[in-house]
């Protein structure tokens, strides 16, 4: 990748595939940038850009670099596949380019607290996967064809997305009056079946038809 090109990159701004940071300054929260993008759809995280998007570069490039390969090492499970470039944009200064590809080991995970956490991309932003994402990212790496009975609470859940645009595992669960365990495998299971498609939040995660996605 040439100057040129982070250049136009940056320009375009922080995205769905692109987010830029000045320096290392906290690799284990960047790390969370990374992992969701890998557990996405890919994406570019670039190091030395500005927060307006200007490539100004950094000095000790290496040294950001170290901080960044020894949190990704260290700090993301499974082992995360990440390419990496350093450009020197004058004497003194350089950008590094990591470009991150679409995985197929998701759902990754990095430990808070001795606690798994994964994160997704929305938009320009990166949130904790909720519980139903990380199952669905998990049963995908195996993909077989998901059997399900189409019963009393999938029909409810059918009319009722028929006249409004998403629904909630919470709304769900209340309009079913079903348990949280119950609506949460049912939502995961028609998402797996191709019937619904999930909408990452970051409060709750809005699962809607095919046909509704045109309409969000």
């Amino acid at each position: 990748m040439t100057l040129q090109d982070i250049t136009k990159l940056a320009q375009k701004g922080e995205g769905l595939h692109v987010e830029f940071k000045k320096k290392a300054a906290h690799p284990e929260k960047i790390v969370k940038e990374m992992i969701a993008m890998a557990n996405t759809d890919g994406g570019y995280l670039l190091l030395g850009v500005d927060d307006d998007g200007t490539v100004s570069g950094q000095r000790y490039i290496e040294e950001e670099v170290y901080a960044m390969d020894k949190a990704i090492k260290e700090l993301i499970h499974p082992p995360m596949l990440v390419e990496r470039s350093i450009l020197a944009i004058n004497q003194k200064k350089g950008v590094a380019i990591y470009k991150i590809l679409k995985s197929n080991d998701a759902p990754h995970f990095t430990l808070e607290e001795k606690k798994r956490k994964a994160y997704v991309r929305v938009a320009d932003r990166s949130i904790q996967a909720s519980r139903e994402m990380w199952e669905i990212m998990k049963r995908k790496k195996s993909p077989k064809n998901v059997i399900f009975k189409y019963g009393k609470k999938e029909e409810l859940l059918m009319k009722a997305l028929a006249t409004q645009p998403y629904i909630t595992l919470k709304e769900f669960m209340a309009m079913a009056r079903i348990p949280v365990y119950i609506a949460s495998r049912t939502l995961v299971k028609l998402v797996l079946a191709n019937v619904l498609e999930i909408i990452p939040q970051e409060s709750e995660d809005k699962f809607i038809t095919k046909a509704n996605h045109l309409y969000l």
